[in-house]
């Protein structure tokens, strides 16, 4: 009988699950793809429930259920906090409610079996392990990994009453050997300097790193005063900067999207100036907060680095976390560390957790046997020909209006044809297939492209689609093979997790990809990963001698889309200019963009 374990992020943001049968991963999805709110905080029943069907079981055939949370770890550390440094009752009332959550799964899982979706499936009857937050992120990256042996290293807000942890990967095993506890984050600091900017959503931060390069570090020492490196290779903040520590800064988590405010204290203003309102223009001075706050975390990060490095003495690295989706830091990785090789999973945020802590549960459940990840980011859910075909006859008169023709590619070589031709013309393609990616990026299954080489085509894409800040970048998708002739580096980054310089005499060739410092976020595609996608790549190349193409998120302004009525929804809304959805193809008349 099959042995199934079930992998859970839930009570917190990005909210998601995971299921494996018999040492491989299955099926992982995050909630928000089914809610339709970004980052979608509270108990992913949806997401399980895509999983168990994925895997065809019930609740009752899962003998494990891996949760990424453990509210005993660091006990004592919080109640000596608590006594030392006096903080809010709300806040220390809000962290008891969260603990209490997460100690209650077992209960979490009989309303989930009650459900009506899944209540066929029968109750669960199996065993509830309890990760450290850390670890599980750890885990999430080292077992995804592909190396026997690695630094491993966690870098993110705060979970389990730790911000940063370390250990050591090797032949299957994971250590967890040291933290930075609470209220000491890079995470908060990055998240404090992104709503100090006016940046107030959930998961904003992403926007500072885009806004970063139109500044210069005019500010960096006085931000070294927020943030002081200390002999060890760890960090500390100057907490007069901060909130998080000592009140109620209005976290807000269950079953919504989650929204945080109150985090800096008025010292920051007096500091760095007034903050931004979320209406105001960005200046200057704000591009040089951005420019400064990522030098400063940059600084931290190596520091941290450089001593693990020495501590180990292993040239792998790999990092998780929310901080390792800081892609402009880990592209400098080799140049700014001794570390020669460096992975980031898919998903290095709170959502991989749900990956780590079964990985990890599964490796001791099973006497060192390692998870096997096999089909690496796509492992949401995919729809065939007939399902599509039945939503066009279905949406035909919504098609029509939009004076929209529909019709089917007979092999995957006419369907790349006709794309190619439509990028070309500078045309706006959305591109629906298979399976749908897991974590935050958009992989090739769920993207939105355009033509690399068309100065314009960023202005086409906010105009016609995403709706959202000019001086945010779009990222290449480029042949594996071809990444040493257009990029300033020959690394593998299947999940778009570093940023590198693009060649100097390339830059003129992409300008729609070439971001205002001159680098690029790039996706390495090869066959094997995505043969279809790669496919389209290499027929653009021999169109075009461009062996990449633009690939941003297949949304707007919401979470990328999962199944094929968004897709169809997020075409007719906005002014795309191409659909394909599996062979599908529907297109609007074209316009002038060529």
């Amino acid at each position: 009988m099959a042995q199934v374990l079930l992998g859970i992020n839930a009570y917190h943001a990005d909210s998601s699950a995971c299921i494996v049968v018999d040492g491989e991963l299955v099926a992982a999805a995050e909630e928000e793809r089914f809610r339709r709110l970004k980052h979608w905080a509270g108990v992913p029943t949806q997401a399980i429930g895509y999983c168990l069907g994925e895997a065809g079981v019930g609740l009752r055939d899962v003998d494990h259920v891996a949760i990424n949370r453990d509210p005993a770890s660091s006990f004592r550390r919080k109640v000596a906090f608590a006594i030392r440094r006096r903080p809010s009752p709300r806040l220390v009332l809000e962290r008891l409610k969260n603990a209490r959550a997460w100690l209650d799964v077992e209960d979490m899982l009989r309303q989930v079996a009650e459900m009506p979706e899944h209540r066929e499936g029968g109750p669960f009857a199996g065993t509830v392990h309890r990760v450290e937050h850390h670890l599980a992120h750890l885990a999430s990256a080292f077992y995804a990994s592909p190396y026997e042996e690695a630094v491993a290293v966690s870098v993110d807000g705060f979970g389990d009453f730790a911000s940063t942890a370390w250990g050591f990967g090797r032949d299957g095993a994971l250590s967890l050997d040291g933290r930075v506890y609470f209220p000491h984050s890079l995470g908060a600091f990055y998240q404090t300097i992104t709503h100090f900017l006016g940046f107030h959503h959930y998961g904003d931060e992403y926007k500072v790193m885009g806004l970063a390069p139109y500044g210069e570090p005019t500010l960096v020492d006085e931000l070294r005063r927020v943030v002081r490196l200390l002999p060890d290779g760890t960090f500390e903040l100057d907490l007069g900067f901060f909130r998080h520590h000592r009140v109620s800064t209005a976290y807000q988590w269950a079953n919504q999207t989650p929204q945080v405010d109150g985090l800096y204290s008025d010292r920051l203003a007096t500091l760095l100036g007034p903050p931004r309102q979320p209406v105001e223009e960005l200046t200057q001075h704000h591009k040089d907060i951005a420019r400064s706050a990522q030098a400063v975390y940059e600084e931290a990060f190596f520091h941290l680095l450089n001593a693990l490095h020495e501590r180990y003495g292993c040239d792998s690295l790999v990092v998780a976390g929310g901080c390792g989706q800081n892609s402009v830091a880990n592209g400098k990785i080799y140049e700014r560390s001794p570390f020669a090789r460096a992975y980031m999973p898919p998903s290095p945020p709170d959502a991989g957790g749900a990956i780590g802590a079964a990985a990890y549960v599964w490796h001791h459940v099973n006497g060192g046997e390692r998870v096997t990840i096999g089909s690496g980011a796509f492992l949401g859910p995919s729809f065939d020909e007939q399902q599509v075909a039945a939503l066009l006859r279905a949406e035909a008169e919504a098609l029509e209006a939009a004076g929209a023709s529909v019709t089917q590619a007979a092999s995957s070589e006419e369907l790349c044809r006709r794309v190619v031709d439509a990028l070309a013309a500078g045309r706006v393609v959305g591109w629906f297939q298979g399976r749908m990616e897991w974590g935050p990026r958009a992989l090739g299954n769920r993207s939105i492209l355009g033509d690399p080489r068309r100065a314009d085509m960023k202005q086409i894409l906010n105009e016609k689609i995403k709706r959202r800040e000019s001086f945010r970048p779009f990222a290449p998708s480029i042949l594996r093979s071809e990444v040493g002739e257009w990029f300033e580096t020959d690394d593998d980054v299947p999940y778009m997790s570093k940023v590198f310089a693009i060649r100097e005499d390339k830059r003129s060739q992409i300008p729609a990809v070439t971001h205002v410092d001159g680098t690029g976020r790039l996706q390495t595609v090869e066959a094997g990963e995505n043969p279809l996608y790669h496919e389209l790549i290499t027929a653009y190349r021999d169109v075009t001698g461009v062996p990449m193409v633009l690939n941003t998120s297949f949304n707007e302004n919401e979470p990328i889309v999962c199944m094929p009525a968004e897709a169809l929804d997020c075409f007719l809304r906005t002014s795309m200019d191409v659909l394909v959805m599996n062979d599908f193809v529907v297109e609007r008349p074209e316009t002038t963009n060529g």
